[in-house]
């Protein structure tokens, strides 16, 4: 009988033990029940968290199945991804290379520029070890040595021959020619250390500076190419005023400066910080910064910082390098700011641009700076102490902080709004002050009957001989003197819109008098600019 009722006991759940027991319960206390029991039918655990029920269980596993066939094959997935992606891009360039060539010739020179690219990748990231290691041999062979002096004395030959061929015809230019011998001899005679002089970086340096000048302003593939990109850039610039005319009105942004070119900075700035987020700056400048450095011998971190200064501004460009800088030697920080000042910052450049500057000639005189900037950085500071980045792969750029696109558009705009806020306050305070220097100066010239002396007159006379030997005409000397000077001494954005009013009115075929005296020019605003 024992047996039987405890076989009874078993037989019965603990659910049915529970209601029946429900009327004996009168206390109003819930019941000792496990809460594995008690939460059955919810499917509810409240030990681990919450548990699906059954039917959800059953209903996901197709998903739960998928997702682990994507984890467990996620590469092949990628690889098929990008393969169909690339098979529409090419064969959306073949279709539109088919329908009308012309048209479609930028977009094919951009997409054979980035298979050049990725192809030297791919030989670099599998074959770079076995062809260094085939090409170790003739690093410090006497072979290796006579090849390089002689492309030396190949590319001083076809200089020469180049300069005598081409000055037979435009006598003028040995001025400019002269001009840049003489920088070099006062920049040399300066020299911080003279016997330390790295005459291999200031050759190239000139060198490459030379043949990109020649390249934009004597070649018409060279011309068109930079013609077209600076179009782009304006057309891109453009799209500001969709923005600016909202928030201010087409009134203000078709009269007012601050409303009609400092939105400009907004827009390029939220752009660049997309970009950067993207990786797509730092690839740009790796790449610009590879040819610097193995053409100028220079360290890692000055040329990178050099590189990223032609798109981003002298505060921001020393950010890609900051985690190096204090291991920097002192040579390569004068390198770092030398840049900054050479070179003109994307942001900035779209303002400029705004005031009617030709866009091919500021990205032109941006990029050759940069090589020129280094070049003549190391004439000025040699390098005389053991420097920690000769090797480029020990150099990482940093992406953005941002989570995402969104958040790098945001931060970007925002970040323009302080450099708005110093432009203009630069503006209003260099310009005033300008005012002021006029005003002193004229009453001083009026005490000895000079009518008419500003600080403008000035600078025309002293910084005379120096745009001569630039290469100006004598005739237009005084004008472009007169701008150099306020660029020099106080705020380049004043010169830059007093150099569009002055292209303005050459455009509209009017005199420019500029204190009672005429002076025509006609094409002086490249070499201002470079």
């Amino acid at each position: 009988m024992e047996k039987k009722k405890e076989k009874e006991s078993i037989s019965l759940s603990p659910t049915e033990n529970y209601m029946d027991n429900q009327g004996l319960d009168m206390t109003g206390e819930e019941p000792d029940i496990p809460e594995k029991i008690r939460n059955e039918d919810t499917g509810i655990n409240l030990g681990n968290g919450s548990e699906l029920s059954a039917f959800q269980r059953r209903s996901q596993e197709p998903f739960s199945k998928v997702q682990q066939l994507y984890r467990a094959h996620a590469q092949l997935f990628q690889r098929i991804l990008w393969g169909l992606l690339c098979t529409a891009y090419f064969a959306y360039v073949l279709v539109a290379c088919i329908l009308n060539f012309q048209r479609a010739l930028a977009l094919f020179v951009l997409t054979c520029l980035v298979l050049v690219f990725l192809a030297y990748n791919l030989i670099k990231r599998h074959f770079g070890k076995k062809l260094l290691r085939y090409g170790k041999p003739f690093e410090n062979s006497q072979l290796w040595r006579w090849l390089k002096w002689g492309l030396i004395a190949v590319a001083l030959v076809s200089l020469v021959l180049w300069l005598v061929l081409d000055t037979a015809q435009r006598p003028k230019q040995l001025i400019s020619f002269a001009g840049i011998c003489m920088f070099i001899i006062i920049l040399f005679a300066y020299s911080k250390h003279h016997f330390a002089v790295s005459w291999r970086a200031v050759f190239w340096g000139l060198m490459l500076e030379f043949a990109l000048g020649i390249l934009v302003v004597r070649t018409d593939p060279g011309f068109a190419a930079f013609q077209w990109l600076g179009e782009q850039i304006r057309i891109f610039l453009n799209y500001t005023v969709a923005g600016s005319s909202f928030v201010f009105g087409d009134a203000l942004i078709n009269d007012v400066f601050a409303f009609q070119s400092l939105p400009i900075i907004v827009f390029f700035s939220c752009v660049m910080s997309i970009f950067y987020y993207l990786g797509l700056v730092q690839w740009i400048i790796v790449k610009i910064a590879w040819i610097l450095q193995i053409t100028l011998g220079t360290t890692a971190t000055e040329t990178l910082s050099v590189a990223g200064n032609i798109f981003v501004g002298m505060t921001e460009a020393p950010l890609l390098i900051r985690p190096y800088l204090p291991d920097m030697t002192s040579s390569e920080v004068h390198a770092v700011m030398t840049g900054g000042f050479a070179t003109i910052s994307g942001t900035v450049l779209g303002a400029y641009i705004s005031f009617g500057i030709d866009p091919a000639s500021l990205v032109s005189a941006s990029v050759m700076a940069a090589p020129c900037a280094l070049a003549l950085s190391k004439l000025v500071y040699p390098e005389v102490e053991e420097s920690k980045f000769q090797n480029k792969e020990g150099v990482k750029l940093p992406r953005g902080d941002q989570k995402n696109i969104l958040e790098a558009a945001s931060s970007g705009a925002a970040d323009s709004v302080g450099l708005i806020a110093n432009i203009a306050a630069n503006l209003i305070a260099f310009l005033a002050v300008l005012a002021f220097i006029n005003a002193i100066l004229s009453w001083l010239g009026e005490m000895v009957n000079i009518e008419g002396l500003s600080f403008q007159v000035i600078c025309s006379y002293v910084l005379r001989p120096i745009v001569f030997m630039m290469g100006v005409d004598w005739a237009d000397c005084p004008m472009v003197a007169e701008m150099l000077g306020i660029k020099f001494f106080l705020n380049e954005f004043v010169a830059y819109e007093q150099l569009s009013q002055y292209k303005n009115k050459r455009l509209s075929g009017i005199e420019e008098w500029v204190g009672g005296e005429s002076r025509n020019h006609h094409n002086f605003f490249t070499v201002w600019i470079c």
